[in-house]
């Protein structure tokens, strides 16, 4: 396919009503002349094509199904048919049937006048079915259309004029359903799409213009007034405002720009006038990436749909062979009367429809991807989906995923009677200079608290693996471990001073000491802070049944376990290098399914070795979108337990529906023996069982946080 890479293009479809008929134009497409290979996502209602091929021939390749092709760039204003022209075919046939039921009730079911009636309606409203039916018969293709044409032609060649034109009408009423509801389902998809604005103010030069986005230049100055919602993804050059990035990440509470902050389309300005650098273009945005991952996960085959799809394939042509095995062994062998047995056979091959069964698990995989997209979860298929339903362990990484990253100063506590702004002011001087990651919570600590740090720094030197030691107006300083100071042998080190060390660093806080060659000034504790939500989460995943919650850090035991305890995690694993937390998770994984979460950037071996890999802030980063099989576009990890509770509910709602399809058709097939199982009977149960999975499936909409 290397070759013809360059020639893909991706279409939109409108008009697929089951994933049988999305499967016969996938081979139609396949055997146009120019085309080397097509993938049809249903879900989505998109078709790629590689190779050439234009409009006009796809749309022939789906004729049989009236399709319409529109090219993936197009914007198109969906029309809404007159209900009359949709569905007038079904109407007028309904009412023909009412008529054909009312002369039966007066001259009786055999008279010439209530066939003929009864006849019109089966053809006004079958017509389009028995055309498709036929086409399919001749090619030998089994489906929906094939069983029902056999069973209404049949049902009219012995007399039962009535029942056959009552299965037209419950037919075409099941199709009719069936469309609405999946389209219900891919609606979450649309409102997606619909979020970005399609045009934006832009300045070019002095004048200020309306631009389409199609038309919009990396590098454009973009101007979003309060109110506005955001056409692209950019960085504020000017101005100070809230926006809210609900749309995006799932965060409902707005997020403070200014200048230098990353800011992206469909999301919502609230109160300040902003003037933005566009940097990607349309095709780029975020919210362009999250549909279009969306919508490939539409496409990905759930484990559970790829055993419908086996099991459907040899189901269909079995329940004909077994419809005719009733309708002719019987009156051969048996001496069982023709009409009667053709009967029950037509019944067997109604009712052996495996509708429901096939569209059990795509409208659950559909209706679960959306809702959890809308609440800011990108989830990259229905296999993964599906595997997060069965999770037993979850590891995390600990730093920006349980904490927030940014080490902070939590203690300043001073010996010695200097001031302590004073300390301060000496630790953040001489910290400048130092390549220290604790280093930055010292300076941001004095900036805080407004300490001037005009003082000179003389003699910088650095003690490898201990500290720093400078001059500060004349005077020696050293800052470093608590080991510095031993070895410095400082008059004031005393059991005291060890004692308070020692109770920090229990607390999970690095500890660093300010003072002299003789005596020691003050001590600094730096920690890096937990997430307020961290707390919940865990608790929060121990009641949804997750058994083992387990933190990998490159940090020391005592700081690891001090974290651990504080928000009840299971088990700590500490000092771990990259490839470490690869091995733990292999571990993890000889007794169960594993997730991993992390922020996606220095874990990505680990994620992707993991059963399900989990990344944070997807909205920022792109390595997350990429790597990770779910990706929580906000920096929350509150989205958690919200998707493992859905996954779960998504591979419940898919068994019973696999459950019940097979149960009906079970119970109809028993009907069938003591002769109980009429046609229009049969196709209710259909119908019925149709519309009973669909209706459970789209429940998942309704999963909240």
């Amino acid at each position: 396919m290397g070759s013809n890479a360059e020639q893909k293009k991706v279409y939109r479809v409108q008009g697929f009503t089951c994933t049988n008929c999305a499967a016969i134009f996938e081979k139609n497409v396949k055997n146009l002349p120019g085309v080397q290979e097509a993938q049809v996502n249903f879900g989505a209602s998109k078709v790629t094509v590689f190779g050439e091929a234009t409009v006009e021939e796809l749309e022939k390749a789906g004729a049989f199904e009236n399709l319409k092709i529109i090219s993936e760039s197009e914007r198109v204003e969906e029309k809404k048919e007159p209900f009359w022209k949709a569905h007038g075919k079904v109407v007028l046939s309904a009412v023909l049937l009412l008529f054909g039921y009312l002369l039966g009730q007066q001259f009786g079911e055999e008279h010439v006048l209530t066939a003929v009636v009864y006849a019109a309606s089966i053809l006004i409203g079958g017509y389009e079915l028995f055309i498709k039916g036929i086409k399919n018969l001749f090619r030998l293709q089994f489906d929906m259309n094939t069983l029902m044409t056999v069973a209404i032609l049949g049902a009219a060649a012995i007399g039962e004029w009535g029942e056959g034109a009552t299965v037209v009408i419950l037919f075409a009423i099941s199709e009719v359903l069936e469309r609405y509801s999946m389209e219900k389902a891919r609606q979450s998809i649309r409102s997606l799409m619909d979020i970005a604005p399609k045009e934006a103010l832009i300045r070019r030069g002095s004048e200020e213009l309306m631009v389409h986005v199609d038309d919009i230049q990396v590098g454009d100055i973009m101007i979003v007034k309060p109110g506005q919602k955001l056409a692209m993804d950019g960085v504020v050059i000017k101005g100070t405002s809230t926006i809210n990035q609900a749309a995006i990440t799932g965060e409902s509470v707005p997020v403070t720009k200014t200048v230098g902050d990353e800011v992206f389309a469909g999301t919502l300005n609230e109160e300040g006038l902003l003037e933005v650098k566009v940097t990607k273009r349309v095709e780029d945005t975020t919210i362009s990436k999250i549909i279009h991952l969306v919508e490939e996960a539409q496409a990905e085959r759930a484990p559970s749909q790829a055993f419908v799809d086996r099991f459907a394939k040899y189901y269909t042509p079995a329940i004909m062979i077994l419809a005719l095995g009733i309708a002719v062994v019987p009156p051969l062998l048996l001496g069982g009367g023709w009409g009667e047995w053709i009967y029950r056979g037509l019944a067997l091959l109604v009712v052996g429809c495996p509708c429901a069964l096939v569209i059990s698990t795509p409208v659950s995989i559909v209706t679960a991807i959306g809702n959890a997209a809308k609440n800011g979860v990108l989830i990259k298929g229905g296999i993964h989906l599906e595997e997060a339903g069965r999770l037993s362990a979850i590891a995390f990484d600990k730093t920006g995923t349980l904490t927030k990253g940014v080490p902070v100063v939590t203690d300043f506590i001073t010996y010695g009677g200097q001031e302590k702004n004073e300390l301060l002011a000496i630790a953040a001087v001489i910290e400048k200079g130092s390549q220290h990651p604790l280093a930055s919570a010292i300076i941001r600590k004095a900036e805080n608290e407004n300490v001037d740090l005009s003082s000179e720094v003389e003699e910088f030197r650095s003690i490898t693996g201990k500290g720093v030691k400078a001059k500060v107006k004349g005077e020696l300083y050293y800052i470093g471990s608590p080991n510095l100071f031993s070895e410095l042998n400082t008059s004031n080190l005393t059991e005291k001073i060890k004692a308070e060390i020692e109770g920090l660093q229990k607390q999970g806080k690095t500890v660093m000491v300010l003072g002299t060659e003789n005596e020691i000034l003050a001590l600094i504790a730096v920690a890096d802070e937990v997430r307020e939500s961290s707390k919940n989460v865990i608790q929060k995943l121990r009641e949804l049944g997750i058994t083992k919650t387990v933190m990998l850090t490159g940090d020391n035991r005592a700081t690891g376990e001090a974290i651990g305890k504080r928000i009840g995690i299971h088990e700590v694993k500490a000092e771990l290098m990259p490839e470490h937390k690869l091995e733990a998770i292999k571990q993890l994984k000889a007794h169960g399914k594993v997730a991993m979460v992390g922020d996606g950037v220095n874990d990505a071996p680990a994620l992707a070795t993991a059963d399900v890999g989990i990344a944070m802030g997807g909205a920022g980063t792109d390595t997350a979108l990429e790597t990770a099989d779910i990706a929580l576009m906000a920096d929350d990890l509150t989205k958690l337990p919200f998707t493992i509770n859905l996954s779960r509910k998504t591979l419940s709602i898919i068994k019973q529906n696999i459950a019940f399809s097979l149960l009906i058709k079970l119970v109809a097939l028993l009907l069938i023996v003591p002769g109980w199982l009429t046609l229009w009977l049969a196709i209710f149960a259909d119908m019925g069982a149709t519309l009973i999975v669909t209706l459970n499936g789209l429940r998942l909409l309704r999963v909240k946080e």
